[in-house]
């Protein structure tokens, strides 16, 4: 084993291709199947400033000017998801008005049900390199 640095130059290493899945049978193309939507990987950079901007603050019950951080946790899956969503395109004003919402995440949240939208963040979050506890759970028996 070589300890080159080569495989870490940028050039060097595996592009990362987009991936398509379709959360939703509602959302039907002109040939009467799901469409799929486009989804793009992020970098652990990106996750950390979507993630830190989710944390707030909450005051200990019981203990004065003690806090403790609290993740929102339907909004952090939210903005990874509109984050990583490609095609539809979230930000498009027109799409956005016509669910009557002003923002991306808030738009992946109105056009999904609630399993449609646990569903694609589940896969958003594997395309990421995230594990589900299925994949963990197999990868322990083996």
């Amino acid at each position: 084993m070589s300890k080159s640095l080569s495989a870490f130059m940028r050039p060097n290493v595996a592009e990362i291709k987009n991936a398509s899945f379709a959360p939703s049978p509602r959302f039907v193309g002109e040939d009467g199947k799901p469409v799929e939507w486009e989804i793009r990987c992020i970098s652990a950079d990106e996750y950390a400033r979507i993630r830190s901007g989710c944390i707030r603050q909450v005051p200990v019950p019981g203990k004065k000017n003690q806090f403790t951080a609290q993740l929102n946790t339907y909004g952090f899956q939210a903005k990874v998801a509109a984050a990583c969503t490609v095609f539809p395109d979230l930000n498009d004003a027109a799409l956005q008005d016509s669910w009557g919402v002003t923002k991306p995440e808030d738009l992946v949240g109105a056009m999904l049900i609630g399993g449609e939208f646990d569903d694609y963040v589940t896969e958003v979050f594997r395309i990421n390199g995230f594990k589900n506890d299925a994949d963990l759970v197999d990868e322990a028996k083996n």
